[in-house]
């Protein structure tokens, strides 16, 4: 869904983190597991939360408290990249009255 995922993933991370998450970082990570983060499905990104968040994390000297972890993964699960968020469609309102 060109990127929605992706970019809702940077949003969540940093929002959890407490501070921006290096967006290129992120990007190199999921293009070394293998995967396209222009095409990101649920799955790559369960994957990323449960096998590979806690190293990318340390990496970047970011931490998530353990209980965040498990409210972060359940809030990507729900992500449907096919409806837009509430930020999507107040910036749409805002930006169409210029």
């Amino acid at each position: 869904m060109d990127r929605r995922r992706f970019d809702h993933l940077v949003v969540e991370l940093s929002v959890s983190a407490g501070e921006l998450v290096p967006r290129y970082a992120l990007w190199l990570q999921f293009q070394e597991l293998g995967c396209d983060p222009i095409r990101l499905e649920r799955e790559d990104v369960r994957l990323f939360i449960d096998e590979h968040l806690a190293a990318f994390l340390s990496r970047e000297e970011l931490t998530i408290a353990p209980r965040e972890v498990q409210r972060l993964r359940r809030r990507l699960l729900r992500y449907d990249p096919r409806h837009p968020t509430p930020e999507e469609v107040l910036h749409r309102i805002f930006t169409a009255h210029r």
